[in-house]
């Protein structure tokens, strides 16, 4: 009996071991993340839960707005209807965009309009519910319950693909093609127009067409190609609420069409639908290329396997619930930027003309003033490759443009935010030695792009009066920060091609921060070009967009943004008590009433994790000899700024930073100067997480006695031996090797506050 029981243990753990190993990462992901709201005060993330392939130029997911602004993903976890399926969507940026070529399989009386959400039938929209729902890598389900239609979405890289289940006991199948379906149009700052649009019934199983509109990007060529596995058996084309009959083709500015099929005998319909930026030739030629069978749930698994090399670039040991955060942090930040290339390597230029990229790959969805800071240091660990083709990308505006992006979309340049933060991201990866683009070629891209006037960016005023005066360029204040720090990324490239005049040179810009800091107050303040302080001031005072000195944050928030030379901060303050002081009073500060404007969120006193200009914030206690609030605090915000439901991020998602500063800092170290190869130690909250780097190189990190409670370091070693620094190079995760902490419930004030403990300013310049 004994035996029998040792056996059966023995096979039950063998079993459960095994199912463990089998566990596949993209189980962990939840695409629901960060796709609604709690409240009308907080902001949603801004995901899309539909599929798409890791950079892929599709992104085939539900819209639940007629005409989507806020969240710009179009889809509102919050709302009960659906209005349709659309092909291209924006993750978790603050400006809506794209929603290309909408699709909605219906029964019934054919309505062409999409209809008021809270009177149902009033067009083709559906209500929905979350327990029909389903989301994964690779697949999206959901049940359309106006209409008993069941439909499923899977993705290729240029390719959308639909499964539609219709009820078998109705004949009046349909499937509207909406053309009109886009960003709000009515909507005061990059508005949409669409300029022109063309479906054409080619046969009775192809559809194909085009349009051309403006709206955030400010013109985009979208062509589609659209194969059914179902002949449509009649059909009705629309120029606004206009009905054609008999008729094949439709040109307009609003043009929509219902396809009819017979599913009596056939519930099932399938739909592919090929996209280009370039011409429906292309589009025929990219659905060839990736997806000329129709089998469905084959493509679901190719789509899942993609996904599973890609997440199998970091592996993790935590709480179920931290491997749904972390994975699913991975797969927003591997969703952009995306491919524009066509299969045969055609794209839509800066310039607006077509080109050719000979490997393939053109990437655009740029949003630098968020990215720059965590998502792209990551994209250097796990995407080196990609890297590469992301800094080509880049060179590619500055050859047809003039100078780098700033915040590029469909390979169109929209301005949106201040610096030139394709800067920092281009230099960090010259200086980490990515191979695959041209050095010298990015130096001068750089350069030009920090010497040459252009929109936001009024360099002649910079050389002239050593900051930015706000009667010359509004946002002065955070633009001559953010300048300043650019300059100083330019100045590490040049250092190390040989250029000394030119390094001297943007050194000395690097530091026209000083020329703002008004020692009475204590703050960054704004100046005319006359050098006069701009009154009346509020440091809790909220800018926008424009109109104030600060950009989407206050001057507490920006007083920080020196991150090329934080012991000269701590120098202006008055050391590192005072400065330490002045961060207790930041994260313990209270807001105004009336003094927080939409984009900020996620608060810890002052501290908004919920935009960007803060992510670094937490950190600087290890510069100035207090590391274990640097402990508390990005515990505190791993912790209770992220969690696993749909309303997981403390602000929207732009583009997998807020994903990326969770990676980083769960893993327990940050750049809180992404050009620099230096990486902050925080607090980790994983047991274990591995970097696989390549040729057989891992950098792993383990930590003993994670718990909620255990947010201090007590100690650390690398690569076996005792550790104080509070900082990592690139130089040890790039070898490989072994970083563990050990954690406790009390601080230890004995760790990382040696005289070596904090980084030395230069890049790349420690061992």
């Amino acid at each position: 009996m004994k035996k029998s029981l040792l056996a059966a243990l023995l096979l039950f753990t063998a079993t459960v071991n095994a199912q463990q190993k089998e566990t596949k990462l993209i189980s962990y992901v939840n695409p629901f993340i960060g796709t609604g709201a709690t409240d009308k005060n907080s902001l949603s993330g801004s995901n899309f839960p539909g599929p798409t392939t890791p950079f892929g130029f599709v992104q085939l997911s539900p819209d639940t707005e007629d005409s989507p602004d806020d969240p710009a993903s179009g889809y509102d976890y919050n709302k009960q209807t659906i209005v349709g399926f659309s092909h291209t969507h924006l993750s978790g940026t603050g400006v809506a965009d794209l929603f290309d070529i909408l699709m909605m399989p219906t029964t019934g009386e054919i309505r062409s309009v999409a209809g008021d959400e809270k009177k149902p039938g009033s067009g083709f929209r559906s209500r929905f519910s979350h327990k029909e729902e389903t989301a994964s890598p690779g697949y999206y389900q959901v049940k359309l319950q106006d209409y008993d239609i069941n439909a499923e979405l899977t993705a290729t890289e240029h390719v959308g693909f639909h499964r539609y289940t219709f009820p078998a006991s109705k004949n009046n199948a349909h499937v509207i093609l909406d053309l009109d379906h886009s960003l709000d149009k009515k909507r005061s700052y990059w508005a949409c127009k669409i300029i022109g649009a063309e479906i054409r019934i080619v046969n009775d199983h192809t559809v194909e067409g085009y349009r051309i509109l403006t709206g955030w990007a400010k013109l985009r060529k979208v062509y589609f190609h659209a194969e059914f596995s179902q002949p449509i058996v009649s059909s009705t084309l629309f120029t606004g609420r206009k009905a054609l009959e008999n008729t094949s083709i439709v040109n307009g500015s609003s043009v929509k069409a219902a396809l009819n099929f017979d599913t009596q005998s056939q519930t099932q319909l399938l739909v592919k639908v090929a996209l280009s930026p370039v011409s429906v030739e292309n589009a025929r030629e990219n659905m060839k290329a990736e997806l000329s069978g129709w089998d469905f749930n084959k493509v679901v698994s190719q789509t899942a396997d993609k996904w599973e090399k890609e997440l199998g670039k970091m592996t993790i040991e935590g709480t179920p619930v931290q491997k749904q955060i972390f994975y699913t942090g991975l797969y927003h930040a591997f969703t952009q930027p995306n491919n524009m290339a066509d299969v045969n390597g055609d794209y839509q230029a800066s310039d607006l003309t077509i080109k050719n990229a000979g490997n393939k790959k053109q990437y655009s969805t740029f949003s630098l003033w968020d990215t720059f800071r965590a998502a792209h240091p990551l994209y250097t660990l796990t995407q080196p490759e990609r890297t590469a083709d992301f800094v080509n990308s880049m060179l590619s505006q500055y050859d047809s443009y003039g100078y780098l992006p700033i915040w590029q979309l469909w390979g169109d340049e929209n301005y949106c935010m201040i610096g030139n933060h394709a800067i920092p991201v281009i230099v960090d990866a010259a200086l980490k030695g990515i191979k695959g683009f041209d050095v010298d070629k990015a130096y001068e891209a750089v350069k030009g792009s920090s010497t040459l006037n252009h929109p936001g960016s009024p360099f002649a005023a910079w050389e002239k009066y050593n900051y930015i005066p706000e009667d010359i360029e509004s946002q002065s204040v955070s633009i001559t920060l953010e300048m300043a720090y650019d300059d100083w990324c330019v100045a590490q490239l040049a250092k190390k091609l040989g250029k000394t005049d030119d390094y001297d040179h943007f050194m000395k810009r690097s530091t026209f921060y000083e020329n703002l800091y008004d020692k009475k107050t204590g703050f960054f303040r704004a100046k005319n070009k006359n050098g006069e302080w701009l009154s009346p001031f509020n440091p809790l005072k909220y800018g926008g967009n424009g109109g104030n000195p600060y950009t989407e944050a206050n001057a507490w928030q920006y007083f920080w943004y020196v991150p090329q030379n934080v012991p000269h901060l701590i120098e202006m303050v008055g050391g590192n008590k005072l400065f330490t002081e002045k961060l207790d009073t930041f994260f313990s500060l209270k807001d105004l009433p009336g003094e927080v404007n939409g984009n900020a969120s996620g608060f810890i006193g002052q501290y908004a994790h919920g935009n960007e200009p803060s992510h670094h914030i937490a950190y600087l206690y290890d510069f100035a000899g207090q590391p274990w609030k640097t402990q508390f605090y990005v515990a505190k915000i791993l912790n209770e700024l992220y969690n696993n439901s749909f309303s997981g991020y403390a602000g929207n998602e732009d583009c997998g930073q807020m994903s990326s500063w969770y990676v980083f800092s769960s893993m327990g170290f940050y750049p809180v100067n992404p050009a620099s190869g230096i990486y902050m130690l925080g607090s980790p909250v994983l047991k274990e997480a591995v970097l696989k780097l390549g040729k057989g190189r891992e950098f792993a990190v383990t930590t003993k006695n994670t718990a909620k409670e255990n947010v201090y370091i007590q100690s650390v070693k690398l690569n076996g031996k005792v550790y104080d620094k509070t900082y990592i190079t690139q130089k040890d995760i790039a070898e490989g090797g072994k970083l563990e902490f050990t954690m406790g419930k009390k601080p230890n004030y004995k760790w990382g506050v040696g005289k070596n403990s904090t980084p030395p300013l230069e890049a790349f310049s420690v061992n």
